[in-house]
């Protein structure tokens, strides 16, 4: 299986992501297929380059994008927002009686 996940780069305290394809048997920090956009959310303003065409056609071939990358990729306007994303793992607070 093949996704789309960051990799994560810097020095302690001062991380910078790259968004890669890779095959998902492999290690995090482990060599990828492709390199398609670099994300630096330290920075002011926030820096994130995305090469659509690339993105796109990756998608276009059934490669899964982990939740934070599919989230980066509507932000940099590659994909658009959809109404199915799937609901948050975190639970929510629970209501007092």
């Amino acid at each position: 299986m093949v996704k789309m996940r960051l990799v994560r780069l810097g020095d302690k305290k001062s991380p910078v992501y790259r968004i890669v394809v890779v095959d998902a048997r492999k290690a995090a920090t482990g060599e990828y297929i492709e390199k398609i956009g670099f994300y630096d959310p330290k920075s002011n303003p926030v820096t994130l380059e995305v090469d659509a065409e690339k993105a796109k056609s990756w998608l276009q071939k059934g490669v899964q994008p982990t939740e934070t990358v599919r989230s980066l990729l509507v932000r940099a306007g590659a994909i658009e927002k959809s109404e199915k994303l799937s609901p948050s793992k975190t639970k929510g607070k629970k209501k007092k009686k």
